[in-house]
């Protein structure tokens, strides 16, 4: 019984590996593999391009061009500032913070609050789907990251100890972000 039972599984592992190898399957499942990048945790079964923000993708380089080696840093390689080395920890007017990468309106400053950290602190994205978000596992604890849905510019974390009304804080790297005053 034990040789048959192999026998079998033998002959539907090589049925398996010859189809893989087959042009039309491998192609097949490249193709799917693609067309599902950008679907992440907290946005399952969605991409920004179903929800009208229209992907801006450029080279390292013509990122480097664009943003400060300081911004480069922490939105492009996933760096983190000093905390309380931001000026917009200090900002209470009325407007909008943008992605510094590609100006997607992010948080609103009415969402804005200090939660004694030394980042920028917001409890709400100004629409759930300008932002994505993945796990982060670089260190010893899970975290997960806040990432620009039309960049994807690291632009922070956010965790579940936030004020009313959503409990959460969204916790930035201010040099992700610009302010635009309304």
């Amino acid at each position: 019984m034990k040789r048959r039972h192999f026998l079998s599984s033998s002959i539907a592992l090589g049925a398996f590996a010859a189809l893989w190898r087959s042009p039309l399957v491998s192609a097949g499942l490249l193709q799917e593999s693609k067309s599902n990048r950008g679907n992440h945790r907290g946005n399952a079964g969605s991409s920004p391009k179903a929800k009208g923000i229209k992907k801006v993708i450029k080279t390292n380089e013509e990122w480097k061009r664009i943003l400060t080696p300081e911004q480069y840093d922490v939105t492009r390689q996933k760096g983190t500032e000093a905390p309380f080395s931001s000026p917009l920890n200090e900002i209470y007017e009325q407007g909008i913070f943008e992605c510094v990468a590609c100006e997607l309106p992010i948080f609103s400053s009415k969402a804005k609050f200090d939660s004694g950290t030394g980042w920028p602190s917001f409890y709400q994205p100004i629409a759930k789907e300008n932002v994505r978000e993945e796990v982060d596992n670089s260190l010893s604890e899970t975290r997960n990251e806040v990432l620009c849905a039309r960049c994807d510019s690291h632009l922070g974390h956010v965790f579940n100890d936030g004020p009313r009304p959503t409990g959460l804080r969204y916790c930035m790297n201010g040099v992700a972000l610009k302010f635009v005053k309304k």
